[in-house]
């Protein structure tokens, strides 16, 4: 069987340059929006998950979706630090950190409305739980006093928050000593300071959290069971990775319909566009594929002919949207984290599996509008279309 070899397909495509950018543009938008949808929900997925270690586990309150929710009493947190899980450090300590949280509101640079930021109050212990927040300007807090260190996203994002300024709240005024970098992690929207300063500012009686670092990562369930066993800890035990993703829940649910409902409302329109330019192609073209047939190419060929250059269009305008959003990675973004109420900042993240996606999305986008067009080509009939000529 004759096939109609792709140089074919190339030179259609080469000799209407406009309509062929026309088309592929309007490909590469949607194929852009697709993409950035996609991206925005693995950059939050991967700030949020990317927050917690393996080795670490947080104990809440039963049926506390956040910290900011739960509380801890003092002597649930001392029994947590004498259980045989829980990692020492070189001189027999405990590796535990307890910690409360509380939201405060801070106006976002360049504009006069507030936003809720967290605050959390850790001992030092807690910041050593953290090797992934490195100080990248100033000192950190000393315990006992009202000083605070500010997350690199805050930083950025909020006024009044540079080393030396003071911020306002709990009836008292706190001083920035430093800045930390917490590798664009969820710790780079928060504000760390003394737990026991922040315990008494805000008259709290029982702490939010606890933060443990096993002995063993593997034996996480082991740990689980034995909290679970224990009657005085009526706490609930999650890995620190799996507590963060479960924040990012409501959010990545809320961008993903969002980007499905986007997606299908502009592919529609992508795809109604391909199929006119297709159609006017088999239009344009109808004495050249009498031409083919009276050579002997079978209708077959002719499909196959059309609907490749309905891919290749489709595959262009694919190409070119997913680099246009690659570029987005470069950005940043602030929102409301639905689960604490608080702000959260995080960029856009490509991976393969995206790439992947897209391309196959753009794919399907041009087999779609390009099906009934190339039919319609393959249906001709011989002397018809010499006759068109």
């Amino acid at each position: 069987m004759m096939t109609i070899p792709l140089s074919y397909v190339f030179r259609n495509l080469w000799t209407r340059k406009l309509t062929t950018l026309l088309t592929a543009g309007g490909m590469a938008l949607v194929v852009f929006v697709f993409a950035a949808v996609l991206m925005l929900d693995a950059g939050l997925r991967k700030t949020l998950v990317g927050t917690g270690s393996r080795d670490n586990a947080v104990l809440l309150r039963p049926a506390s979706q956040t910290e900011i929710q739960s509380a801890v009493y003092r002597d649930q947190a001392s029994l947590v630090e004498t259980l045989p899980d829980v990692a020492r450090g070189p001189g027999g300590e405990p590796l535990v950190s307890k910690e409360t949280l509380v939201l405060i509101a801070i106006p976002k640079r360049g504009s006069d409305k507030p936003a809720n930021l967290v605050v959390r109050g850790m001992p030092a212990m807690g910041v050593l739980l953290r090797p992934q927040a490195r100080l990248v300007e100033g000192r950190m807090f000393r315990p006992g006093s009202s000083e605070v260190v500010v997350g690199r996203a805050i930083a950025e994002g909020f006024d009044g928050t540079g080393i030396g300024e003071r911020l306002r709240f709990a009836g008292r005024e706190w001083t920035i000593v430093g800045t930390f970098d917490a590798a664009k992690s969820g710790f780079d929207s928060e504000i760390w300071g003394d737990v026991d300063q922040m315990m008494q500012a805000f008259r709290r009686t029982a702490y939010s959290s606890v933060l443990v670092r096993l002995a063993d990562a593997g034996a996480f369930d082991a740990f689980k069971a034995r909290i679970a066993a224990d009657q005085r800890l009526i706490l609930e035990v999650k890995q620190e990775p799996a507590y963060y993703q479960d924040q990012s829940k409501s959010l990545s649910t809320f961008i993903s319909y969002l980007g499905i409902a986007l997606s299908v409302i502009f592919s529609i329109g992508a795809m109604i566009g391909a199929m006119i330019t297709m159609y006017a192609a088999v239009a344009n073209r109808s004495a050249e594929i009498g031409t083919l047939r009276a050579l002997g190419f079978r209708r077959s060929s002719i499909l196959a002919a059309f609907l490749v250059e309905s891919l290749m269009l489709s595959l262009v305008g694919g190409v070119a949207g997913l680099a246009l959003a690659s570029f987005l990675q470069a950005f940043t973004i602030t929102t409301m984290n639905w689960q604490s109420f608080s702000q959260l900042a995080f960029g856009f993240h490509l991976t393969p599996g995206i790439a992947a996606s897209t391309l196959l999305f753009s794919l399907a986008m041009g087999l779609a509008g390009g099906f009934l067009p190339s039919v319609r080509a393959a249906r001709l009939e011989i002397v018809d279309s010499l006759r068109a000529a």
